[in-house]
């Protein structure tokens, strides 16, 4: 009798035993499934986020050299009238996640710093060189760089680097919404995005 409870204990165990390697079978494969979607997803996430804006302004170029012991000197002059395009891009495809499988948790490691490009239009008029003083190849360049330095930091105080700084949070957001439907946790370094508000209090 004996021999029969301990044979039917030992039919018990063996059973329980290889359904519960199944199912713990079942949620690895799950969880890698739900990793390599994650892992493509957050590729796909990563585009390129573009905010422009359109500047121009008028400049007024004058340059006097002195001549003769500088009892004489030699002006030459422009007027500069500046049409701009600027862009500010964050490349998502440089962001970096960590995904950790064991606690379901996608941590934001890095985003990449916003890239300013300016394509300044420069048009020239009522151009007076001096006598010994003509305008050179050197004065353009000289004048393009003053304008792309005045420019930039003018951009830089506008409202356009924030409205770039929206446009990334608004793509944060999808991951977000991506990782939440999934049953994962979402991370920006240390700091836990519980919900879509959060978002918006990133120090990026």
């Amino acid at each position: 009798m004996r021999n029969i409870l301990f044979g039917i204990v030992i039919a018990l165990v063996l059973v329980f035993g290889l359904r519960y390697c199944d199912y713990q079978k079942d949620q690895r494969e799950q969880l890698e499934a739900n990793t390599a979607l994650l892992e493509q997803q957050l590729k796909n996430v990563g585009k390129l986020i573009v905010t422009e804006g359109s500047y121009a302004q008028v400049f007024s170029y004058k340059d006097s050299e002195k001549l003769y012991f500088d009892f004489f000197s030699s002006s030459k002059k422009a007027l500069v009238v500046v049409n701009a395009k600027a862009t500010i891009a964050y490349d998502l495809s440089k962001v970096e996640t960590k995904i950790d499988e064991a606690s379901k948790t996608v941590t934001i490691t890095h985003i990449p710093e916003p890239e300013l490009n300016i394509n300044p239009n420069i048009e020239y008029y009522d151009i007076e060189n001096g006598y010994f003083n003509q305008f050179e190849a050197s004065d353009y360049n000289k004048i393009k760089k003053r304008i792309e330095a005045s420019l930039r930091k003018k951009i830089l105080a506008s409202d356009l680097k924030t409205n770039a700084q929206n446009r990334l949070i608004s793509e944060l957001q999808k991951i977000y919404i991506l990782t939440n439907s999934m049953g994962w946790t979402l991370q920006y370094n240390s700091q836990t995005i519980s919900e879509e508000n959060d978002l918006q209090t990133l120090k990026l």
